[in-house]
């Protein structure tokens, strides 16, 4: 998640996005299919932003079948094209609350590409027998096309202790594009690195590459 956060117009905005499938870092988490996210963020011209995100989830028979998700940070931009934004995120489950965890975040940008850590003490919450920290670095380049297309490559690293032996890479790279309100997104997806999770059992957790469309628009629209 967390895709609408970071540096933005002052005020509140509400965004909605209808997707194929959740995919979280490789992982789908609605068993490949589709899902409706919504988030509202507030921005101050300061940098500090803060905001919540929630979407429908399928991790098996039972509870839970929603993640709801608060953070806040703060993001700049300065001369030279160059922003950073720092920030933490607590992911939660309302019906099974020993899922729920938090992480720090950190990024650096310039220009097309953004570079990206991310850190949690306890990755799986109380879910998992004591702490069990883990970490994810990723890179982000996006590459404008002709007729205001953009080229979105994504390449991310899991590890630490939570991951233990099965650390592992996501990929994806895809083709984006604004119609009016709406920002329309077709990517392909890989988290198959992550052996364990391939071909597993309704699609649940699994880490098989897909193909992955999405159509978001974000509230009040412009008059532009």
């Amino acid at each position: 998640m967390l895709t609408a956060a970071g540096v933005g117009q002052a005020g509140v905005r509400a965004t909605v996005t209808a997707t194929s499938d959740y995919d979280f870092r490789g992982i789908t988490q609605t068993a490949k299919s589709p899902a409706l996210q919504a988030s509202v963020d507030y921005a101050h011209d300061s940098g500090f932003y803060a905001g919540a995100w929630a979407s429908n989830i399928d991790f098996g028979p039972g509870d839970p079948n929603l993640e709801l998700d608060v953070y806040a940070g703060f993001a700049k931009s300065v001369e030279g094209g160059i922003g950073w934004d720092v920030g933490l995120v607590y992911y939660t489950y309302p019906s099974v609350s020993d899922d729920n965890f938090f992480e720090a975040y950190g990024s650096i940008s310039y220009e097309w590409f953004k570079g990206k850590l991310w850190y949690s003490p306890d990755f799986g919450g109380n879910a998992t027998p004591g702490d069990t920290p883990a970490w994810y670095v990723d890179g982000l380049a996006t590459i404008a096309l002709p007729q205001g297309y953009a080229l979105p490559i994504h390449v991310g690293y899991s590890g630490g202790d939570y991951w233990d032996t099965i650390e592992y890479f996501d990929w994806s790279v895809g083709v984006t594009k604004s119609f009016g309100h709406f920002n329309l997104a077709l990517k392909f997806i890989d988290g198959s690195d992550l052996k364990v999770l391939n071909n597993t059992p309704g699609d649940i957790f699994s880490s098989d590459n897909k193909i992955v469309f999405s159509v978001a628009t974000t509230f009040p629209w412009s008059n532009e």
